[in-house]
């Protein structure tokens, strides 16, 4: 061996070692490799956080991989949503996101990705309606009650962030009662909190971060904004009894892959993903919390989103909502 290529060995080894190590990961069965990231969108606590962590060991079980969740909230989902588009497309990192995923890239100037074209919607995951709660020192009792003083009193209401369907349904709410409610935009795990602690005396959130503080006698709920009631809470009004018509607003949670992730992969997360929810100790986890899946394909979630993006839309530009 000549002497000058002696000292290249070391290095052409190092290469050959890697080049194997890569080649033995790429025909390791997903999701054998390393442990599969849930990126959530939103803090710990918040409802996407929720559904999350109430997925993982079902999904470990049925896959035999490790699932883990990494929370990386902040500017509504969009850091957790570049995040994602920018990892590898192997089925090891995936993004966990509610309804803001399709409102965001209307709400900001510029959201960082194309919810159409930079993921690949891999399974929708519960949905949940909407609802109205009210510290127990307010003295309003229905929904009528609380539009009729906040024409009369100044009032605020928490919701779970700029842009997301609970600040849009209860502006949405606003014009039609033809009311001024101040909105403080808070995240999604504290807003509840605000209005428990007394800080904003009204608040329009996702159930599940609402439902253990109604029980415990902590919030007043004065109405969901689902057409019809939620069967969690029966006694709670749908908004559309006060003759609020239209009204059907959803949150709702999904998973997304960066694009270019194999099919493959894709509808192997796909059938895991939906095998989990329809579990029984997952459904009831969901039931607990007012939330409720059903099965879908891929296809299925991407016609569902290519729906609400455009819907969301609109609601954005008729509410004037803008995050910067």
């Amino acid at each position: 061996m000549p002497h000058f290529a002696r000292p290249l060995m070391p290095l052409f080894l190092g290469l050959c070692f890697s080049l194997a190590a890569l080649q033995a990961a790429a025909q390791t069965e997903w999701p054998k490799a390393k442990p599969v990231t849930l990126v959530v969108a939103f803090a710990p606590g918040a409802s996407t956080d929720i559904v999350a962590r109430s997925l993982t060991q079902k999904l470990s079980e049925l896959t035999g991989g490790n699932f883990i969740v990494e929370n990386k909230g902040g500017a509504g989902g969009n850091i957790a949503s570049a995040q994602v588009k920018r990892a590898a497309p192997d089925g090891y990192t995936l993004l966990v996101h509610s309804v803001a995923f399709a409102v965001n890239p209307s709400l900001y100037a510029d959201a960082g990705y194309d919810a159409l074209k930079d993921f690949v919607p891999v399974a929708l995951g519960p949905k949940t309606p909407n609802i109205l709660t009210v510290n127990p020192s307010v003295a309003a009792k229905t929904l009528p009650e609380l539009v009729e003083s906040a024409k009369k009193t100044p009032l605020s209401y928490a919701s779970s962030g700029i842009g997301t369907t609970t600040h849009l349904s209860m502006e949405r709410l606003k014009s039609a009662a033809k009311v001024d409610i101040v909105h403080v935009p808070y995240q999604p795990a504290a807003a509840i909190n605000a209005v428990v602690a007394g800080h904003t005396p009204m608040a329009s959130t996702s159930m599940p971060p609402a439902v253990p503080m109604i029980k415990a006698g902590k919030l007043k709920a004065l109405a969901v904004t689902s057409a019809a009631r939620s069967p969690l809470l029966p006694d709670v009004p749908s908004i559309t009894e006060f003759g609020y018509k239209e009204f059907d607003d959803y949150t709702w949670f999904g998973f997304f892959a960066p694009a270019g992730t194999p099919a493959a992969v894709v509808e192997k997360l796909n059938a895991a993903l939906n095998r989990a929810m329809e579990s029984t100790e997952v459904m009831d986890k969901f039931a607990l919390l007012g939330m409720a899946s059903t099965h879908n394909s891929t296809a299925e979630f991407s016609t569902f989103l290519r729906g609400e993006v455009p819907k969301w839309s609109a609601v954005v530009k008729s509410s004037g909502a803008k995050a910067d």
